[in-house]
């Protein structure tokens, strides 16, 4: 076997760009629905965070990533090239001047989830439930959750997130020291009792960087994947959500793993797509990985991975890439069990390269040596965890 795909995968690396083309045409050819989260929010709410924590994106920003899709709306997509979730941001909502229609008419087609985000502290939160009201005239059933973000402003002075936490309960009873929050939240949810359709779905939540102070950074996060879950397409927020303590870092990188595995196995199930489609993915996904950690990949980054790739790793994920273009070749396969099998095995060597470059630019970024042995055993580990990890996704 040639080392061909490898070098496509080393030139995804060098040049992630390159991939761009290959994944629209990839993607074209296994298009599919994908859901579509509709954030509504003042500035500040916290929409931002939110979708960082959602995705362990940093940089998941109004203009740092979105791209317009209206003259106030734009879309962020994860992972981008082949999104599996996408969010569709709305801007400007109680601004001087601002007139929702064209948004809401650009969005109401599109939009599989309506995820409001008010700010606990907000006393005028009017704007975004007027938006929710008039979707609501014409999508009753849409699912609408409403965030409410920035717990602490409420808090008494010096005090930290509630343990146990009360917010499992609806409405939620906090204790007498914070009743300004209690009262806030509940006035939150007087204001919108009127909305028509399906019940609303409220969710407290305190979103912080570690330097603020708080126990839990991503306080109520859990709640938010729990409610997302009965939102979302089969096994998406069970895959994507990432609720064990551990650095941060490799945290955020296992959302970005997930989200490019699921994308992987999407094209992966594509009879027509072949192998250098999902090198494309791959070869985005090490590069968004080498910015988390703050490393340049540049050549001789790209060479030391490579190399370190080629002390077993490469065999191994070379000889799975084949093997699902060739059981997808073999009669009366290719719709069936050729599909899964492509699907599996696109996904699974997706999530276990992916982990073994989070250790690469871990390691990298400690200022610490990478040992391919101790690679190979990562990637033989996450491979079978990749696999269970997308069976009840491929279910769906």
């Amino acid at each position: 076997m040639d080392g061909g795909l490898l070098e496509k995968l080393k030139s995804f690396l060098l040049d992630p760009h390159r991939g761009e083309q290959v994944l629209r045409d990839a993607g074209q050819a296994g298009e599919r629905p994908v859901p579509v989260i509709w954030l509504l929010g003042k500035t500040q709410s916290g929409k931002s965070s939110i979708v960082s924590a959602l995705t362990g994106h940093p940089h998941a920003q109004v203009g740092n990533g979105y791209e317009p899709c209206t003259r106030t709306a734009g879309m962020f997509d994860f992972p981008a090239g082949v999104p599996v979730l996408r969010f569709l941001d709305t801007r400007g909502l109680g601004e001087v001047a601002y007139d929702p229609r064209e948004d809401i008419a650009a969005c109401a087609a599109q939009a599989h989830v309506i995820l409001a985000v008010v700010r606990a502290s907000d006393p005028r939160p009017q704007p975004v439930f007027d938006v929710l009201r008039a979707v609501r005239r014409t999508h009753p059933d849409w699912p609408v959750i409403v965030a409410q973000t920035c717990l602490h402003d409420l808090y008494p002075r010096g005090a930290d997130h509630l343990d146990p936490d009360p917010f499992a309960a609806e409405p939620p009873v906090l204790p007498d020291d914070y009743q300004d929050l209690s009262r806030m939240l509940a006035g939150h949810r007087r204001l919108l009792a009127d909305l028509p359709g399906a019940a609303v779905q409220w969710v407290p939540v305190d979103l912080t960087q570690p330097e603020d102070g708080y126990g839990d950074p991503h306080y109520g996060l859990g709640r938010l994947w729990d409610v997302l879950e009965t939102a979302l397409p089969h096994g998406l927020a069970m895959a994507l959500r990432q609720d064990a303590p551990g650095d941060d870092f490799l945290a955020a990188a296992r959302q970005q793993i997930t989200g490019h595995a699921i994308a992987a196995a999407g094209l992966g199930a594509v009879p027509l797509v072949d192998l250098v489609a999902v090198a494309a993915i791959q070869g985005k996904m090490l590069h968004a990985l080498a910015r988390m950690a703050g490393q340049k990949f540049e050549a001789q980054t790209v060479g030391e991975f490579v190399g370190l790739l080629g002390g077993g790793i490469a065999a191994s994920w070379l000889l799975g890439q084949a093997g699902r273009t060739v059981v997808k070749l073999v009669p009366g396969w290719g719709q069936t069990l050729g599909a899964v099998w492509g699907a599996t095995q696109a996904g699974a060597t997706t999530y276990a390269l992916g982990q073994v470059g989070a250790r690469f630019f871990d390691a990298r970024r400690r200022g610490l040596a990478t040992d391919a042995d101790a690679l190979k055993k990562v990637y033989a580990e996450e491979l079978a965890a990749g696999r269970a990890l997308l069976k009840e996704r491929l279910r769906g």
